[in-house]
């Protein structure tokens, strides 16, 4: 599983604007941080990555809301953006729900430490998977390999296991201070392979509050941009997990990834 490359974010088109213009003091802050940190690689950003996964890792449960745009370029070169919200509901190591909606596709996924099923709730067709067994971190990888589902935010599951992606950095920056919806945060740049991403942690959580994703292979750099919305202390009911078909929805089988094609206008 590659780490961060996949920037789309939403299953089926996958679970992630470009950045923000940097203030005059804001671009200050990112120059001096260049200069004071000849390293390619800061240990104080990576750092602030572990504090990130472990603080990941100490959660008992969240609920999740990201409000995404990705830019899409069209073959004429010009960019669009296209708006999507995710709503998670998480109980680690083994329990998911996922709700991604956009104004193109709605799905949604549950999975309950066992079975594994997208439903699309315009549609009304579901597929599922028996005996997944996984954990979090492991089905994230196992939806893109097998069956070319990326779930959104993917990448939080990877930071938040025990073995983190490090060796993937090419280069790390501290930028500076800011705030997030009112949270002070700390927004750091990092770069690995095809990919530019920045990140902004809370300063007393130390979750992830902003991410936005460059793809470096494509010329015309298209970006990735959401805002995260964390509870830690809501209940969640456990049948948030485990899918009860509604009334007309069909069963269907799912595509192994080789097979795997989004038809044009599905919803």
């Amino acid at each position: 599983m590659n780490t961060i490359k996949r920037y789309g974010f939403v299953a089926g088109s996958a679970l992630l604007l470009a950045a923000l213009p940097l203030t005059s003091q804001a671009a200050k802050q990112a120059a001096s941080a260049a200069a004071a940190a000849p390293a390619a690689v800061d240990a104080g950003a990576v750092a602030a990555l572990e504090r990130m996964g472990a603080a990941l890792r100490a959660l008992k449960q969240f609920t999740l809301v990201s409000d995404a745009t990705t830019e899409v370029v069209l073959d004429s070169g010009q960019k669009i953006e296209l708006d999507s919200r995710v709503n998670y509901q998480v109980q680690p190591p083994r329990h998911l729900f996922v709700d991604m909606d956009s104004a193109r596709t709605h799905r949604q996924l549950f999975y309950d430490g066992k079975t594994m099923t997208l439903y699309s709730p315009r549609l009304k067709y579901y597929a599922s998977v028996d005996d997944v067994d996984a954990t979090l971190s492991e089905l994230a990888g196992k939806l893109w390999t097998e069956y070319g589902i990326d779930l959104p935010l993917a990448d939080l599951f990877q930071w938040g296991s025990a073995t983190p992606p490090h060796n993937v950095l090419t280069s790390a920056v501290h930028v500076g201070t800011a705030s997030v919806d009112g949270a002070a945060v700390d927004q750091y740049a990092f770069r690995q392979p095809d990919v530019d991403w920045q990140l902004w942690i809370g300063q007393d959580d130390h979750l992830p509050r902003r991410i936005v994703i460059i793809s470096q292979d494509d010329a015309a750099l298209p970006a990735y941009t959401a805002r995260l919305k964390w509870d830690v202390r809501a209940p969640i009911n456990q049948a948030s997990f485990t899918f009860t078909p509604p009334q007309g929805a069909a069963r269907i089988g799912i595509l192994v990834v080789d097979a795997v094609a989004m038809q044009p206008g599905e919803k």
